[in-house]
C-alpha cells in the first residue's frame, strides 16, 4: 500500500503542536532546566507551553500524576500557575524538585564549586565499599572520583545537596564503561577500544569522572540561572507516591500529563546508576507499564486497570470545570476504556507529529493529545 502524501499527512495533524527538527532544534527542546539531566520519553516543553495557553488560565493549579522529569511543573510555573506533581520514582521526584526550586543563585554557584573542590581534595579517602553493579560499570578511577563527589555532596546543606546529587547522577551516566554512542541503552560494560559510530574513529571507554563533574557543575549553574529569570512565585509541590492512591494538597484546576506506555521503558532501570550511587528507594514493582511487564494481553489488561485507578483518583480531586490533557500514543486503543472507568469524557483528540521522543527511532511517529472533562 502506498504511503500517505505529505499533504494528506499534515491535513490530519495539529501543526501548532507539531514541529520539524529545523523549527525546533534540540537546544530549544532542552532549554534551561529542561536539559538538567537526560531523560528518555519526556515530552517537549513547547507542547506543554502551547497547551497551557490554549486550554488554561493563569492563577490555577496544574497537576501531573506522572511527573517524570518535571516538564509540566516547570512550564506551569513559568506560565503563572501553581502545580503539583506525583511520581512513584524517587529519582524523578528529586529531579523535578531541583528543576523547580528557588535558589540564591550566588550561593548556589559558590556551594557547587566548593563541593567540586572538596571532592578533589578528598579523593584519596573515597574508598567506600560499593556493590557489584558499580564495580562492574565503572573503571576504578571513575568510581573513586564519583564516590568522593558523593561524600562532598552529602556535606552540603539543603537544597544545594540535591542539586549536587543531580550533577553526580548526570556525571555517572556519562562515566560508565560503555560506548559513546550507546548511553541510552547500554547492555554490557565495554572495557576495550572500539570503533565509535559517533566520532568515526577508535575510542576507549571512559576511565575518569572529573571532567564530567566539572562540566556539569558549570552547565547546571547556567541552566538554573536561565530559568530563574522566568520562574514565578507560584507554588510547586512534588509528591513521591502512587498516583492511584495519592491525596493531593490542593484542588487542581487542570491536568497535563504523559503517562508511561505499556512495556516500553523501565523508568527505574533507566537511572540505575543514580539508584546505586545515591542509595535511593527502588519501587519499580509498583511502576505502571514497566518494560519487564511486556505487552501481552494480561499486561495490557493490568495497564488499563492501573491507569483507570490513576485517572479516577485524579478526577475525584479536580475542580468541576477542570480539563484533563493526556499525551499518549494509544496504539492498543486502551484509553477509551480507561477514560470511561475514570469518569472522564473525551472532548477532542488532537494528533501531532513527534520528533525523537524516545531516543533512537526511525520513521514516522505520532501521538494524540486527549482533551477530556469530567463526566
Amino acid at each position: 500500500m502506498a504511503g500517505r502524501t505529505q499533504h494528506a499527512l499534515y491535513a490530519q495533524i495539529d501543526l501548532e503542536l507539531s514541529w520539524s527538527e529545523d523549527e525546533l532544534p534540540q537546544v530549544e527542546r532542552t532549554k534551561h532546566v529542561h536539559g538538567l539531566h537526560p531523560y528518555l520519553g519526556k515530552y517537549i516543553p513547547q507542547l506543554v507551553e502551547v497547551s497551557l495557553g490554549r486550554y488554561f488560565s493563569t492563577g490555577g493549579c496544574i497537576y501531573d500524576p506522572f511527573v517524570g522529569s518535571g516538564t509540566t511543573l516547570v512550564e506551569a510555573n513559568a506560565f503563572g500557575s501553581d502545580s503539583i506533581g506525583c511520581d512513584i520514582s524517587v529519582f524523578n521526584c528529586l529531579l523535578s524538585r531541583v528543576k523547580t526550586a528557588r535558589f540564591s543563585l550566588g550561593e548556589l554557584e559558590l556551594r557547587l564549586r566548593g563541593a567540586l573542590e572538596d571532592a578533589r581534595r578528598s579523593e584519596g579517602d573515597a574508598r567506600v565499599a560499593t556493590g557489584p553493579w558499580l564495580r562492574e560499570w565503572y573503571a576504578p578511577r571513575a568510581l573513586r572520583e564519583l564516590l568522593a563527589y558523593r561524600a562532598a555532596a552529602e556535606r552540603l546543606p539543603p537544597p544545594y545537596a540535591d542539586v549536587a546529587r543531580i550533577i553526580l547522577s548526570r556525571s555517572a551516566r556519562s562515566a560508565r564503561l560503555t560506548t559513546h554512542f550507546d548511553l541510552d541503552f547500554p547492555r554490557t560494560p565495554t572495557r576495550s577500544p572500539y570503533l565509535c559510530h559517533k566520532h568515526k574513529r577508535t575510542c576507549r571507554p571512559v576511565e575518569e569522572a572529573w571532567k564530567f563533574l566539572a562540566r556539569y557543575t558549570g552547565d547546571t549553574v547556567r541552566r538554573i540561572r536561565a530559568f530563574a529569570s522566568l520562574r514565578t512565585n507560584c507554588d510547586v509541590a512534588v509528591l513521591h507516591g502512587d498516583a492511584r492512591t495519592i491525596e493531593l494538597p490542593a484542588q487542581p484546576t487542570g491536568v497535563i500529563t504523559s503517562p508511561p506506555y505499556p512495556g516500553l521503558i523501565d523508568y527505574h532501570e533507566q537511572h540505575r546508576y543514580a539508584y546505586e550511587l545515591l542509595g535511593l528507594l527502588d519501587r519499580r514493582e509498583a511502576e505502571i507499564g514497566a518494560a519487564a511487564a511486556g505487552r501481552a494481553r494480561t499486561a495490557l489488561t493490568a495497564y488499563v486497570e492501573a491507569m483507570s485507578h490513576v485517572f479516577w483518583n485524579t478526577a475525584r480531586q479536580l475542580t468541576p470545570d477542570a480539563r484533563v490533557l493526556i499525551v499518549v500514543n494509544d496504539s492498543h486503543e486502551l484509553y477509551p476504556a480507561i477514560l470511561a472507568n475514570a469518569g472522564l469524557v473525551l472532548e477532542q483528540r488532537i494528533t501531532r507529529h513527534v520528533n525523537r521522543r524516545t531516543g533512537r527511532r526511525a520513521g514516522e511517529f505520532f501521538e494524540d493529545v486527549l482533551v477530556c472533562r469530567l463526566l
